[in-house]
């Protein structure tokens, strides 16, 4: 029988005769996934092997493309499932073509070089011997939990049996990605190799260390059956869940459940409850949701933006100008991208903050066991700090982090411009300013656009591309690709005050002002949020990014988009006590020397009215977030981005709104855009007519039965 999808040949090798069984053969994809044509040709192949097991020593899986073993199941598979008896009769099926790996009685070896996930992990876990690649490519993991649902082709039943209950948990739970060494020293994987020597090793596997990896995949099982021991263990984890997510993902607590129930179980009936698991847990809206937030970071990989006819720049070489801490974070950035950059500043003193906080950065890799000793030695010493231009002809990207104001910027740009190549783009790292106002500073605009990060630059994944009018198409593309190059999540924004992510963040900002002045207390206020789903409420996030910084940008703000935007007062009033947040310890809340919050400021407290006001959570969290919904719709008619897909892409990775809702936009397509459009013509009429006056954007959506995501450019 031939094969399409899956090469299989038979060699008489010095151990016996072998099968040698390919993934990705005559696939035009990069990365291969269990689709339905490759389980069917999957399931033709081991019924062969069952077939012919008495004339085979073992069979060896490897993969013919480079950088990938098998990257899951198909996600749009997933996706496209609709019942949960649909669902659960799909997991059956995989769970049974991975029993039937799992039972041949021969020896079975699975040679992992690249990315190995989901699908992919549990195939490897059927076969009795597991090899790694030592490929930097290479990464081990199970991310089904990121997705919303559990793995469901028997990961949970044979990870805790291979690798021991905690670290088994561990994996499942955060869905994180193993490199080889570390995947060996828990014993996931039994041996690295380089990969072109990986195959090649395979036999050696055949007799003399499978009976091994058995005997201590049994001795592990064994240490899993105490039944106090694995109390404590499920009642740990289960409180360390709830403490980071609050209850609001129901995967990790519904693969507790499954986990903790079965772990007595036969095969049979603990697979049957895990099918059953994903089948309610993939067709439930907070999967469907993650799942679209997967398509949204997948579909921005490709670059769609305006083609360049000419070539693209290459960006080898960079600077950050200005250090300091977002400074030090963008020239860390570069370095660990090895750009070997130069960091310009115009004191010791805010060099030495930037090198610190690089160093810091490169110090967390390090403690994680990211990079090794010696690449924080390389990678830190490659950054050369400076108090002049220097070595800047050299240099193909410049990103500008000086003070946020416009005069300064501008006289930077016409400086630096005198100092490098006609080829180097310049570009600023502003958060409200505008780029068009900054392009007029440059003899050649047309290599200049905004390029901001937000901070810290090492934890947040999103950058915005701001155009202007005279941008090259050639500028735009490069940045973008750079900005994937460094890991980072893209998203181009139209100029504009705020421009994407901080125009949608000021209305959410400014209405937590007036609900402290109307007298609702700052523990109502963040806990409405935080019980919402917000990573931090809006008076901690206020002390994060700086007091004095929100007042600045909601004074640009007021300035470009008028009396709806006109701001609170009461953040005036803690400027003036020098209440500046995290960055002096004192804001809304009180900070430890590490910045951590040692308790409520009390002197803030003085300043807020004296009669509480009592109102309902749900009436908090809609004052808070139908006005970003507003200026969203303002935003899509305005065209400073085209869809709703980015609008809700920029605000989860920009400022953390939460992921199991799917994105602002597709939270309110869900609620209804007609009872959107009400309490926000409700709150006009009770509240403030400008702040709460519905975009002629939202109305007519409503008007005409269309959704935000039906919406379309």
């Amino acid at each position: 029988m031939s094969y399409k999808r899956i090469s299989l040949e038979y060699k008489d090798i010095k151990q016996g005769r072998v099968a040698y069984v390919g993934f990705g053969f005559n696939n035009p994809r990069s990365m291969t996934s269990l689709d339905i044509e490759t389980m069917l040709e999957l399931t033709s192949i081991i019924e062969e092997l069952h077939n012919k097991s008495q004339e085979l020593k073992g069979a060896i899986f490897f993969s013919h493309k480079e950088n990938c073993f098998l990257a899951g199941a198909d996600i749009n598979l997933i996706s496209s499932l609709t019942t949960e008896s649909e669902a659960a009769d799909k997991a059956e099926q995989g769970q049974n073509i991975y029993n039937r790996l799992e039972d041949l009685p021969i020896s079975t070896i699975a040679c992992i070089d690249g990315v190995c996930l989901g699908g992919g992990l549990e195939f490897s876990l059927a076969c009795k011997v597991i090899l790694a690649s030592n490929s930097p490519k290479t990464l081990i993991g199970l991310p089904e939990v990121k997705l919303g649902f559990i793995p469901g082709f028997g990961g949970t039943y044979r990870l805790p049996r291979k690798i021991g209950l905690p670290n088994a948990l561990d994996m499942i739970l955060t869905g994180k990605t193993l490199r080889a060494d570390k995947a060996k020293r828990i014993g996931l994987v039994a041996e690295v190799y380089p990969s072109e020597n990986l195959v090649f090793m395979a036999p050696k596997f055949l007799e003399q260390k499978a009976k091994a990896i058995s005997l201590s995949e049994s001795m592990k099982e064994l240490a899993t059956e105490n039944f106090v021991t694995r109390k404590i263990i499920f009642q740990k984890v289960r409180e360390s869940v709830l403490k980071k997510t609050n209850g609001f993902y129901q995967a990790p607590l519904k693969i507790l459940d499954v986990m903790d129930s079965g772990m007595m179980k036969g095969r049979t009936s603990y697979l049957a409850a895990e099918a059953q698991a994903f089948g309610e847990l993939a067709i439930s809206e907070q999967s469907k949701n993650l799942q679209h937030i997967y398509f949204m970071s997948e579909a921005v990989k490709k670059y769609n933006g305006p083609k360049s006819t000419k070539n693209l720049p290459t960006l080898e070489r960079g600077a950050a100008l200005g250090a300091g801490t977002m400074g030090g974070g963008i020239a860390w950035l570069m370095a660990d991208a090895s750009m070997h950059p130069i960091m310009k500043d115009l004191t010791t003193d805010a060099l030495n903050l930037g090198l610190k906080q690089s160093s810091q950065n490169f110090q967390g890799a390090l403690k994680r066991k990211k990079i090794t000793p010696d690449e924080f030695e390389r990678k830190q010493r490659s950054i050369t700090a400076q108090l002049d231009y220097s070595g800047f002809k050299k240099i193909d990207l410049v990103i500008e982090a000086v003070v946020e104001n416009m005069d300064i910027k501008k006289k930077v740009f016409s400086e630096v411009e005198k100092y490098v190549n006609h080829e180097c783009l310049l570009t600023s790292n502003t958060s409200s300013l505008s780029v068009e106002e900054m392009s007029k500073a440059l003899e050649y605009p047309g290599r200049f656009a905004g390029l901001h990060f937000f901070n810290p630059v090492h934890l947040m994944p999103l950058v915005e591309i701001i155009v202007h009018s005279k941008v090259d198409p050639e500028t735009v593309e490069a940045l973008y690709k750079w900005v994937l190059r460094v890991k980072k999540t893209p998203v181009i924004v139209k100029d504009g005050p705020g421009f994407l992510v901080n125009r949608i963040l000021m209305p959410y900002l400014n209405e937590a002002g007036f609900l402290l002045e109307e007298g609702v207390s700052i523990k109502d206020l963040d806990q409405a949020a935080l019980n919402f789903g917000m990573p931090m409420g809006p008076c901690r996030l206020l002390d994060e990014v700086g007091i004095d910084v929100g007042v600045k940008v909601a004074k640009v703000m007021h300035e470009g988009l008028g009396e709806r935007a006109h701001p609170s007062k009461f953040s005036n009033k803690l400027l003036e006590k020098n209440f500046l947040g995290k960055k002096n310890a004192k804001g809304f809340y009180l900070y430890d020397e590490k910045g951590k919050v040692s308790g409520a400021n009390t002197e803030v407290e003085s300043l807020l009215p004296s009669t509480k006001k009592n109102m309902s959570e749900t009436d908090i969290q809609m004052r808070l977030f139908l006005p970003m919904i507003n200026e969203a719709a303002i935003i899509l008619k305005e065209g400073i981005v085209s869809t709703a897909g980015e609008v809700d892409l920029g605000l989860i990775f920009g400022i953390g709104f939460p992921p199991f809702r799917g994105g602002l936009l597709r939270y309110a397509d869900s609620e209804g855009l007609d009872k959107i459009l009400a309490a926000l013509n409700s709150f006009s009429e009770s509240v403030d007519k400008d702040r709460y006056q519905a975009s002629d954007f939202l109305v007519d959506l409503v008007e005409s039965k269309t959704t935000f995501y039906e919406k379309k450019k």
